[in-house]
C-alpha cells in the first residue's frame, strides 16, 4: 500500500492523491507494481526501497547523488510477541519516504495523531522525530516486559511448571532483539551527530538533502541520550531476567525433588504392612499361626513398624 500525506499550511496532515514536493510517501507492505511505480516516479533504484521489507536487514545509511538512506529498527508487537522490524527511511531532494514490511504504532503516531512541530517538508526535523519516537516505544515496550516478568514470577513460586519458564524464556529473547536493535540504532545516531559536527567538512550524506540546524543538533542529542537509555535498561532486564530464569529453574527442579522424597518416603511406610501381610500370608508352616491373636498381633505389628519408621523419617526430614 502506498499512501502520500503532506502538512498544509494550517499543519493539518492532508491525505494526496498525487506526489508533490515536500510530501511524505508512506509504503507500507508494497507490490511489486508499488515498488517499481515508486521508484520510477523518484528517480531511485527499486533495490533501494526494498531493502528495509528484508526482515534481516540491519539499521545502516547509505547515500547516493540524489537520496540519502537510513535503515533503523523498530520494535513491534505482534500476539504479545515483542520483536523488531526495519524502517527504510528515504531521503531524496523532494520527498520524505518511509517503507515497511508491516504496520507499526510509531507511523500512526505521526498519521493519526497530530505531532508537534512536524512538517513533513522539514525532512531531518521528520527524521529526528521519527527516532525519538522510536526510542520512547523502545523503553515503553521495555517496561511493560519488566511488568510482565513480574508478574509470571509471581506465578513461579508455587510452581512446577515449564510454562511459566517458557514465557520467561520469550521475552529474555526478545531482549536479546531489543539490545542488539538499539545498539544499531546507536551507530547510526553517531553517524548523524558526527556528520553535523564535521560540517565543515566534505560529508555527503549531509549535504544538500539532510540540513541540520541548532535545534535539530539538540533533538538529536535528546534521541541519543533516550537510546543510551533504553540501551542500559534492555542490557539490566536481560541479565535479571537471565539470573531469575536460572534461579527458578533450580527451585522447579528443587520442588520436584521434594515431592519425589515425600512420595518415595510414603511408599516405603506403606510396604511394611504389605510385606508383613505377605509373608504371613504364604502357605507354609508360621510362627503363631494357631494362635487365636495372630491376625491382631500382625496388625499392631505392622502398625508399630510402620509408626517407628514415620519417626524415624521426620527426624531425617524426609517428610
Amino acid at each position: 500500500m502506498l499512501t502520500i500525506y503532506k502538512t498544509v499550511e494550517n499543519g493539518e496532515l492532508k491525505n494526496m492523491s498525487n506526489f508533490d514536493k515536500g510530501c511524505w510517501i508512506h509504503i507500507l507492505n508494497p507490490t511489486d507494481e508499488e515498488v517499481s511505480h515508486a521508484a520510477q516516479t523518484l528517480s531511485l533504484p527499486a533495490e533501494t526501497i526494498k531493502y528495509a521489507l528484508d526482515e534481516e536487514e540491519s539499521s545502516r545509511i547509505d547515500y547516493d547523488d540524489n537520496y540519502v538512506l537510513i535503515i533503523i529498527k523498530i520494535p513491534v508487537v505482534t500476539n504479545d510477541i515483542y520483536d523488531t522490524l526495519p524502517l527504510g527511511i528515504i531521503i531524496t531532494e523532494d520527498c520524505f519516504v518511509t517503507v515497511c514490511l508491516n504496520d507499526n504504532p510509531i507511523m500512526d503516531e505521526f498519521i493519526k495523531i497530530r505531532q508537534r512541530d512536524f512538517y513533513t517538508y522539514k525532512k531531518t526535523r521528520f527524521l529526528l522525530q521519527m527516532l525519538f519516537k522510536t526510542a520512547v516505544y523502545y523503553l515503553r515496550y521495555l517496561k511493560q516486559i519488566d511488568k510482565k516478568s513480574e508478574e509470571i514470577e509471581r506465578k513461579l513460586h508455587q510452581s512446577m511448571k515449564n510454562e511459566e519458564l517458557i514465557q520467561l524464556l520469550k521475552l529474555e529473547k526478545s531482549l536479546v532483539y531489543f539490545t542488539t536493535s538499539l545498539k544499531a540504532n546507536e551507530i547510526v545516531m553517531e553517524k548523524l551527530l558526527k556528520s553535523r559536527l564535521l560540517k565543515g567538512l566534505h560529508v555527503p550524506m549531509n549535504s544538500g538533502l539532510l540540513k541540520m540546524y541548532e535545534e535539530d543538533e539538540d533533538l538529536l542529542e535528546d534521541v541519543i541520550t533516550e537510546n543510551k537509555q533504553a540501551i542500559e535498561m534492555s542490557e539490566i532486564y536481560s541479565s535479571i531476567l537471565s539470573g531469575t530464569m536460572d534461579a527458578y529453574a533450580s527451585v522447579i527442579s528443587n520442588n520436584l525433588n521434594i515431592v519425589m522424597k515425600f512420595l518415595t518416603s510414603i511408599t516405603i511406610v506403606l510396604s511394611i504392612p504389605t510385606l508383613i501381610a505377605s509373608l504371613y500370608g504364604m502357605n507354609v508352616p508360621i510362627p503363631f499361626q494357631q494362635s487365636s491373636f495372630a491376625f491382631a498381633g500382625i496388625l499392631i505389628a505392622s502398625f508399630v513398624i510402620s509408626l517407628v519408621t514415620v519417626i524415624a523419617f521426620i527426624r531425617w526430614k524426609m517428610f
